[in-house]
């Protein structure tokens, strides 16, 4: 099923350059600024060695900063940049278009089996 995911997702996904597995994370920043990587992995059922290299690729891109919790040196937390900021509001039509997209292919489906029942 998240290979299914991942391919709906895909084409609205590239404009902004970010994968599905990147966007869930970013949908989780934007609902809430500061988490922990262990609260993340925990939120999106994602252990470490999964969710760092998406991290430092969307790091990579400009859209977040890892950085060391002052109080506990252990933890690491992930914060947006301005432009990781500015991201969701190109992302806030992606539902909407999502949902557009299943309409569509519901719409053929249901067109092709009146067809075929003719």
């Amino acid at each position: 099923s998240s290979l299914a995911m991942t391919r709906i997702y895909k084409p609205l996904l590239a404009p902004l350059g970010l994968t599905y597995p990147q966007y869930l994370v970013m949908l989780l920043l934007w609902e809430a600024d500061g988490p922990s990587v262990s609260q993340l992995g925990q939120r999106l059922s994602l252990d470490s060695g999964t969710l760092t290299p998406l991290l430092k690729r969307l790091e990579t891109l400009g859209h977040l900063e890892r950085r060391r919790a002052r109080d506990d040196e252990r933890r690491v937390d992930i914060f947006l940049t301005p432009q990781g900021r500015q991201l969701r509001n190109q992302a806030l039509d992606i539902p909407a278009q999502l949902a557009c997209a299943s309409a569509c292919e519901l719409d053929e489906v249901i067109a092709l089996t009146e067809r075929l029942q003719r």
